[in-house]
């Protein structure tokens, strides 16, 4: 099945640029609503729950073992903690950002009422003219602060600007797409999951395709802490293939050339049949592929589980290196995982 690689590298390019830190969706979900959409799918329907999250209804050409997809649109991010005595800014993070990754990284504060500010998330006292411990001083929440690009030099004057406790903090997202083939940017996890649900779709729109069975996509937005795929798929489904990032690093399998298929996280293993038909599938259609097990981590397939989903689970995803940092794939990971997915729902 051929896969349009430079139209989904396209789409995976507009959503990073969208910020998305989990609990503000209302940019990123219309943008991919609407590229859904797009695709002008027979028998597709959308729908946004009151959560905010968006279900994508394809009918197949079998209705007895409907199965769901999912993958999720939120990102980590900030939030303002405190507005501090000097004017600049305590972050609180949402979800699992690693701070000293994102040290002296340009930001945008967000107002309740949508004005815009620029800063940096830079260390307390950051200048080695000053400060002889910058170097090995620690880099978390409360060593860490955001400078303001905005004449402030106290609580008082930020606050007149309008900024306040709780106000988003968008992190810049730094997209490259290298002519090496290579993607490098914050939130790739796991806006190449979406990238990699919208491709497939395409791919088989332009075989003159519909899925075997049934098939409901959801598009989270609360993953990054936790329960994003805990509710939003309709009863009965019989499987769920979870889309989200390969994790890499010392001692893994996988990479950034070729689709991960994980048979455990840190919620324990994934289905064994959909492990094994998974595998059947990338062995059956030459995919790129590597199985991996990934000791810190899990999915919205794990929140099904918890939130009492009786389906079998499986989770598969391009290999995404530096993850919650300034993260990098490989064109030929997002293409693989985009194969594997579109033969799947044709299975």
């Amino acid at each position: 099945m051929q896969i349009s690689i430079q139209k989904q590298v396209n789409f995976l390019v507009d959503m990073l640029n969208i910020p998305s830190p989990t609990g503000y969706h209302c940019e990123i979900m219309p943008f991919i609503r609407q590229t859904f959409e797009a695709l002008n799918l027979e028998e597709l329907s959308i729908t946004e729950n009151y959560k905010g999250a968006l279900l994508l209804s394809w009918t197949g050409t079998h209705h007895d073992q409907p199965r769901g997809v999912t993958a999720h649109a939120d990102t980590l991010g900030l939030m303002v903690r405190e507005v501090k005595a000097n004017g600049a800014l305590k972050v609180n993070p949402l979800g699992g950002i690693v701070l000293p990754g994102a040290e002296f990284e340009n930001v945008t504060i967000r107002t309740f009422d949508d004005q815009r500010y620029r800063g940096t998330l830079i260390p307390i006292n950051p200048s080695s003219h000053v400060n002889a411990e910058i170097v090995t001083q620690p880099r978390n929440a409360d060593t860490m602060e955001i400078r303001i690009d905005a004449k402030t030099t106290s609580s008082a004057e930020t606050r007149a600007l309008g900024i306040e406790v709780g106000d988003f903090i968008f992190v810049d997202p730094r997209v490259e797409v290298i002519d090496t083939g290579f993607i490098r940017a914050r939130f790739l996890d796991n806006k190449a999951g979406v990238a990699n649900i919208w491709g497939a779709m395409l791919a088989l729109k332009e075989e003159g395709a519909i899925p075997l069975q049934d098939t409901h996509f959801l598009i989270a937005n609360y993953e990054e802490v936790g329960h994003g795929g805990s509710n939003g798929f309709p009863e009965g489904l019989h499987e769920v293939l979870a889309i989200d990032m390969g994790a890499l690093g010392m001692g893994q399998n996988g990479d950034e050339f070729h689709a991960s298929i994980c048979t455990k996280d840190s919620s324990g293993p994934y289905h064994f049949d959909m492990v094994t038909k998974l595998r059947n599938i990338a062995i059956q259609h030459n995919i790129p592929h590597k199985t991996d097990i990934y000791p810190y981590y899990s999915s919205d397939g794990s929140a099904y589980w918890r939130a009492g989903g009786g389906a079998r689970v499986g989770l598969i995803g391009p290999g995404v290196a530096s993850s919650h940092s300034y993260e990098r794939t490989h064109i030929e990971a997002l293409e693989a995982s985009t194969r594997l997915l579109a033969q799947y729902l044709v299975t």
